[in-house]
């Protein structure tokens, strides 16, 4: 008895501890060599830029693989202040800010109300935000020029922040649908039995319970819109109001054949860096929360 108690405590049960076949080994060496090869690709670029965004541009072209004979700042200042980068930046964190905060708003109560109540028509609402993550945003750009002129927002900040919203709205709703849809029905019942309101019930509680949802919903949207080129390109031409995706391809463009390439590689760093600390700082609450939803 006392060797067959130790058999069954030395053996591995079925998906603990279990001896890894040679398929699964390769498949495993094949993914880590793949993830190797990608990062290297992606990552030694960047600190390419990035070391190159020290050095002056007689460096880059005469030894574009050597660090910097001098550590200096002055492409960074040049951008920021000559280039007009600062301009752009600043511009940018604006619209992408108000953008983020209005469309995870409407959003999320969008969302909240399709998954949570039953009315006439909720159907036809969802599927046309499903629409609207199908339709090629290069085919409403001239109905959505003369939308904006008539109401006095083309090649204004105000303007590209209510298109920038319409963007993202479609698909906020269908990634927050299926958080919504999964909240205990228990918690919303308790709360309307202790006298909360809707309005209380969703911001205080439904919202709070959607977290991960939310967050992770606002870095795929911060990341769409801050890389965005296509609809400020066409709807906002004014030099003033230029976000950074402008700014960049002005300022690479617009020097013909004497380009600073210091200057427009510590542009392209100061444009980057923000995308990649977001990310890093909530990576964590992309992990498993992109899950697939059904409409019920």
């Amino acid at each position: 008895m006392t060797t067959a108690v130790a058999t069954q405590r030395t053996t591995p049960t079925r998906g603990q501890g279990a001896v890894h076949t040679a398929g699964d080994v390769a498949v495993e060496t094949t993914s880590h060599v793949l993830l190797v090869i990608w990062s290297v690709i992606v990552i030694v670029p960047f600190l390419w830029v990035v070391l190159s965004s020290f050095k002056t541009t007689k460096e880059i072209l005469h030894s574009p693989f050597s660090l910097p004979a001098h550590w200096q700042l002055d492409n960074y200042t040049h951008a920021w202040t000559d280039a007009g980068i600062g301009r752009f930046f600043l511009n940018t964190v604006l619209v992408v800010a108000s953008a983020l905060v209005l469309v995870m708003l409407l959003g999320a109560m969008c969302a909240y109300v399709l998954a949570r109540f039953r009315f006439p028509g909720r159907r036809l609402i969802y599927v046309l935000m499903l629409g609207g993550l199908v339709f090629p945003v290069f085919l409403v750009i001239v109905p959505l020029f003369f939308v904006l002129k008539d109401v006095g927002l083309l090649n204004t900040l105000p303007g590209l922040t209510l298109t920038y919203v319409a963007y993202a709205l479609p698909f906020t709703v269908f990634f927050l649908y299926a958080f919504f849809k999964t909240l205990p029905d228990d918690v919303y019942e308790a709360a309307l039995i202790d006298g909360a309101g809707e309005w209380r019930t969703f911001f205080q509680i439904m919202l709070p319970m959607a977290g991960p949802g939310m967050a992770s919903v606002a870095i795929f949207n911060f990341l769409g819109l801050w890389n965005q080129f296509l609809l400020p390109v066409a709807l906002n031409t004014n030099p003033d109001h230029y976000v950074l995706t402008q700014g960049m391809a002005r300022f690479a463009s617009g020097s013909g054949y004497s380009i600073d390439f210091g200057s427009l590689y510590a542009a392209i760093v100061m444009t980057v860096v923000p995308v990649l600390v977001v990310y890093l700082v909530f990576q964590r609450r992309l992990a498993g929360a992109l899950s697939a939803g059904t409409f019920r």
